[in-house]
This record gives C-alpha cells, sequence and structure tokens, in this order.
C-alpha cells in the first residue's frame, strides 16, 4: 500500500517530515489526517480532495450532479452521517462518488492501479459535497423524519397529533374564566375567590422565594477540563437560521474562537431554502472552515425544531449543542461542556448559561436581562439541585447525541421545543445539569420584537403544559408525585401567573379605591389580598435583583419599579398567546436579530468577572 505520508505531502506541498509528523499528530488525536492537514496548512477541503485525487490518479469533482439518477439503496436516516459514498448513473456509465479518508485514499490507489477499469467509475468529491448529495437524494424521507420522528419515537407527545382543537378551545376557555374570576375575586364571592387566588398565585411565588434563600449546592463548577485534545470527541454543533444573512460574521467568529479543536468540531449550519441571502452568506463565510451548510426544503411548520430535526441525521459528534444566529458562546463552553459529560456518565443534558450583553440599552433589554439572570442564573440551578424538571432554554444546551435520538429529538410542531424536551427527559429520568459557562445574547431591543417573542414564548409554554397533561395518570407515573406537583406549578405558573396578577392587582385596587380598606381585624380577606399581590410581585424582583447582583450589574435593579408593568405586557401576551393558540397553534413569530446599538460582547470586565466569580462559588450541576 501507498506511504500516508508521501499522500500528506502531496496535499499540503509540505516537506517528508512533516508529513510524517502531521501523521503522527493525527493518530494521537484520534482523527483522519486530511481533516488535520485543512486545520493546519489552512487549505479547504475541496482543495484537499481535489489534489489527494490528482495524486491517486482519480477523478475529482467539487459535486455530485443532481442531474444523474442516484442508484443508491435507501439508507436508515439514523446513518447517513457514516455514508461515504453515492452511486448515480450519469448518462450510460454508473459512478461511484466517494468521499475517502486518508486510509481509503491509500487503498483505493492501490487498488485502481492493478483494476485500471475501476479508475472509470470513481470520483471523488469533498465530504461536504456528498452530504449535500445525500440530503438532496433523501430530503422527503428527512423532511418526514423532521416531522414525524417524535410521534414514532414516543406516541402521545406532540403538539400536532395530540393537541385538538377541543383541548385547545377547553384550555381557552379555562383560562378565560380564571380571568373573569380574577376580575371578580375582590367584589363577588371573596370567601371562595379570594382563598382560591391565594393558592394559584402564591405557590408559584414560594418556588421564587425557595430559590433565592436556597444556597446552590457547589458542584464542579468547572469542571476539570479535559485538557489534552486527544481526549476530546467529536462535537456537532447545531445552528438554525432564517432571514438572518447579516448574522454570520459575526457568528463564524464567535464558533471560531471556540477552545476546541477545529478538526474535531461538526459545525451544521442549517438554513431554509427561502433564505437565499442567508444561503449565500453562510456559503461564503464557511468556505475554509470546514463548516457545512445543510438547506431544509421548503415545508411546513416552518419552525426551528423542525429544522434541527432535518439536520440531526447529519450529525457526527458524541456530543451536541445547538446555538442561535446572536449567540456569543464563552471560548471554553465545549470543552466544560465535554469534561462535565466525561465527568458525569448519568448526565445525559446539560444548560448553559444565557446573558444578554444589551442589558443597558433600555428599559426593555433591562428588564429581559434580569428576568434572565434570575431565570438561568439562581432558578434553574435549583430545580437542578431539587431534583425537578429544568424547562430548557432554546440555546447552549447540550447533550449525548445518542440520548437525544432516542428520545425522538425535538418536537417540530412546539414554538418551545425547549421547555418541551426538558420535560420529556425528566419523565425518562435522564439527567439535565447546569454549566456555568455563559452564552452572550441579544435582548430585544423594541417593545413589538419583545411582544412577539413573548407571545411565541406563552403560546409554547401551553402547548407544553397541555400535551404533557393530556394523560395526566401516565404524566403522574413517569414524574412521580413531587415532580408531577413542581410541574404543575412550575410551568402552570409561567402560563398563568402574569396575566391573574395583572388583573387581581386592578381588581383590588378599584375595589379599594371605591370601597376603602377596612380595618385589617374586621375584614381579613382584605389582608390575604395584599399578601398575595405583594408575595407575588415581591418574589419576582427579589429573584431578578440577586440575579442581577450575581451578573454584576446592580445598577440595573432600578427598572425594577416597573415590573408591574412588564408583567402587564406578559398578560397581553397570553391573550395573544391563547389566541393564536386556537387559531395558528404551530406559527413561529421569528425573532429579529442583529439590531442593537450596542456592540455585541461589550459587556463591562467587571460584570464578566462578576459573573466568572458568582460561577466559581458553585452555579452548576
Amino acid at each position: 500500500m501507498p506511504d500516508g505520508s508521501a499522500l500528506i505531502c502531496a496535499v499540503s506541498g509540505c516537506s517528508p517530515d512533516r508529513g510524517k509528523d502531521i501523521l503522527t499528530e493525527a493518530a494521537a488525536l484520534g482523527v483522519d489526517p486530511l481533516v488535520l492537514v485543512r486545520t493546519r496548512c489552512r487549505i479547504d477541503d475541496e482543495e484537499i480532495f481535489a489534489r489527494a485525487a490528482r495524486w491517486a490518479g482519480l477523478a475529482f469533482s467539487p459535486v455530485v450532479p443532481d442531474s444523474g439518477r442516484f442508484r443508491t439503496r435507501r439508507v436508515r436516516v439514523e446513518n447517513l452521517a457514516e455514508v461515504r459514498s453515492l452511486r448515480v448513473t450519469l448518462f450510460d456509465r454508473d459512478v461511484l462518488f466517494v468521499a475517502p479518508t486518508l486510509g481509503q485514499f491509500l487503498a483505493l490507489a492501490e487498488h485502481v492501479g492493478i483494476h485500471d477499469e475501476t479508475r472509470r467509475r470513481l470520483c471523488i468529491v469533498p465530504p461536504a459535497a456528498l452530504r449535500r448529495a445525500l440530503v438532496w437524494r433523501h430530503r422527503d424521507i428527512l423532511i418526514d423524519f423532521s416531522r414525524q420522528n417524535l410521534a414514532r419515537a414516543w406516541p402521545f407527545s406532540t403538539a400536532h397529533l395530540d393537541l385538538g382543537l377541543g383541548l385547545r378551545l377547553g384550555f381557552v376557555l379555562v383560562l378565560v374564566l380564571l380571568l373573569a374570576a380574577a376580575v371578580l375575586a375582590p367584589f363577588e364571592a371573596r370567601p371562595v375567590l379570594v382563598p382560591l387566588f391565594f393558592v394559584v398565585l402564591v405557590l408559584p411565588s414560594w418556588f421564587r422565594i425557595a430559590a433565592i434563600v436556597d444556597e446552590p449546592a457547589v458542584g464542579d463548577t468547572g469542571p476539570e477540563r479535559l485538557s489534552r485534545d486527544a481526549e476530546l470527541p467529536v462535537y456537532s454543533v447545531l445552528v438554525p437560521l432564517r432571514d438572518e444573512a447579516h448574522m454570520v460574521p459575526q457568528l463564524v467568529r464567535a464558533l471560531l474562537d471556540l477552545d476546541y479543536p477545529q478538526e474535531k468540531l461538526d459545525v451544521k449550519f442549517i438554513v431554509e431554502e427561502e433564505s437565499p441571502a442567508t444561503v449565500a452568506a453562510v456559503q461564503h463565510h464557511i468556505k475554509a472552515t470546514g463548516y457545512e451548510l445543510v438547506t431544509v426544503p421548503p415545508a411546513p411548520p416552518r419552525t426551528k425544531p423542525k429544522a434541527l430535526n432535518f439536520a440531526l441525521p447529519l450529525a457526527r459528534g458524541r456530543f451536541v449543542t445547538v446555538y442561535d444566529a446572536e449567540d456569543m458562546p464563552a471560548p471554553d463552553q465545549l470543552r466544560r461542556a465535554a469534561s462535565l459529560f466525561a465527568q458525569q456518565p448519568a448526565v445525559a443534558c446539560i444548560q448553559a448559561e444565557l446573558v444578554p450583553d444589551n442589558a443597558d440599552e433600555n428599559a426593555v433589554t433591562a428588564l429581559f436581562a434580569s428576568e434572565y439572570g434570575g431565570q438561568f442564573g439562581i432558578m434553574l440551578p435549583c430545580l437542578v439541585n431539587w431534583g425537578f424538571p429544568v424547562p430548557l432554554g432554546g440555546t447552549s444546551n447540550h447533550f449525548r447525541l445518542d440520548v437525544l435520538r432516542r428520545i425522538g429529538g425535538w418536537d417540530a410542531f412546539n414554538v418551545t421545543e425547549d421547555a418541551d424536551l426538558g420535560l420529556r427527559l425528566a419523565r425518562r429520568g435522564i439527567r439535565t445539569v447546569m454549566l456555568n459557562s455563559p452564552t452572550y445574547e441579544e435582548a430585544p431591543v423594541t417593545l413589538p420584537a419583545w411582544f412577539r417573542q413573548r407571545t411565541r414564548w406563552m403560546k409554547g409554554w401551553m402547548q407544553t403544559f397541555l400535551v404533557h397533561n393530556r394523560r395526566p395518570l401516565a404524566l403522574l407515573k413517569d414524574l412521580g408525585p413531587v415532580n408531577f406537583l413542581a410541574f404543575q406549578i412550575y410551568v402552570g405558573g409561567m402560563i398563568l401567573t402574569p396575566p391573574l396578577h395583572t388583573l387581581y392587582m386592578l381588581a383590588v385596587a378599584i375595589r379599594l379605591v371605591f370601597a376603602g380598606l377596612t380595618a385589617p381585624g374586621a375584614d381579613p380577606l382584605s389582608l390575604v389580598e395584599m399578601f398575595t399581590l405583594a408575595i407575588g410581585y415581591l418574589s419576582a424582583i427579589g429573584l431578578s435583583v440577586f440575579g442581577l447582583i450575581r451578573l454584576g450589574r446592580p445598577y440595573l435593579i432600578r427598572y425594577q419599579l416597573l415590573l408591574p408593568f412588564y408583567w402587564a405586557l406578559m398578560g397581553l401576551a397570553s391573550f395573544r398567546a391563547g389566541f393564536e393558540l386556537i387559531r395558528n397553534p404551530h406559527f413561529w413569530s421569528k425573532t429579529s436579530h442583529g439590531i442593537s446599538r450596542m456592540r455585541r460582547g461589550s459587556v463591562t470586565t467587571d460584570a464578566r468577572s462578576a459573573a466568572r466569580s458568582a460561577a466559581e462559588k458553585g452555579w452548576s450541576g
């Protein structure tokens, strides 16, 4: 068999000694030497495989022609990432398009030297070109997989088949009746309604209070990192994009800055075919990186989880994560996540902390950032430590790929697929933990943008709440009594608390204005009303305040005075979400990014240091 170093030298133009060094390094890292040539010699895959084909005396094509007739048998969708060849009939000849590893190249070179006829039937293509052709060949199967795989893997668990119109109408009717009761509670049937709303509104508040007073258990805060690149596995990164061409340069820079060997990154930019400008931007910016573009054919529903499911069979890593267009993950995030997975084999999902870095821009971004500070910095770590279900964030969640596939991936029809996936993991007894490595995001800058995003979130939480409660006995059996109640209170509270608190507060205020405040001893129900309102707002403010202090941004606390108005806007978003749940349940209202006037990544050094210091004190799983 020919010498591998000779092929490396032919491809890279390096000396024989350097060729041997690349082979040795590739063996130590556990990667294909041709991949290492790309990262060490900065030669793109198309040029590498063209040179390798010339060296082996084989034909080369930068693409697999889609005009031919594909002869390859249909393969299992889950195995697409491993396919290295594709047979196509071009005119009157069967051609086998191959994307070989270095070892396979050497075997082919030896084979065609003996069997010259084989040379006429082989054509070398870059691996990304072969995978694009596989996607084209199997696009109908992939679309079906992206929409139906969850229903096959886990019956009665999707927002498409298991969220009928009657169930949606019934839920919205109950919500309307509760809202009407909130308005009437201070005036009519007070002995019944006031205690009812005390229970409904105070229980979610106790979650927040418990999180504030509870010191999260000190875990492996930055787990001891896998220092040797050879110890790290291939890591898949899925990046769904739609109409976000302007975000691609920033995103590519953030991915290139990751402290992870680039030859072990499997980055997939997943773009709808109906976003031609974004497709062009990705093609332009990833040419020399080894990252890949996966284009998703137009098919309903046009949601992020459907796009993720479409690309999931192409993921080649042991672990997989999701980043959105505006994300700027900390450079150490993948290495820390891989280290934590290695140290805790029972952990199958890791949620990194999400931190808006444009919080200083206006009141909307400040309130959004304070909400995130409490949610990802305090609330979710406590849910992990208490062993409760964890509603994941929509980005920077890391999974063991085999576990994610086993539970059916994402629900293509759920518009908060993250919360749904977190609950499905809990129902299967799969452990989720938090990681203290932040991902910086862009908070919505304008009120309309915030309102559209919050409406989608509210609708998705309603979908998740309804789908899993559709069979309550099965949910109770899967979660157990404590986690079952925790889910009802926490997720139900996210849906109900803002609109109920807002209407209840207005009704109480009207009664006090027109009827006057009776002496507490004569009217204890008035004290219950005031306590219910106070505990709700103070617990939310407290969670946000401690979250901001932890992030090193105490100067944003003043915006908490606007919390009643912020909750009122959430209430309006809930009304809109209920309307959409009936009329258009799977509509995905896209959040626009890249409109902040602040320079992204401009979080102050003091704030970053404060966040890092707090993290090192134990805010992780």
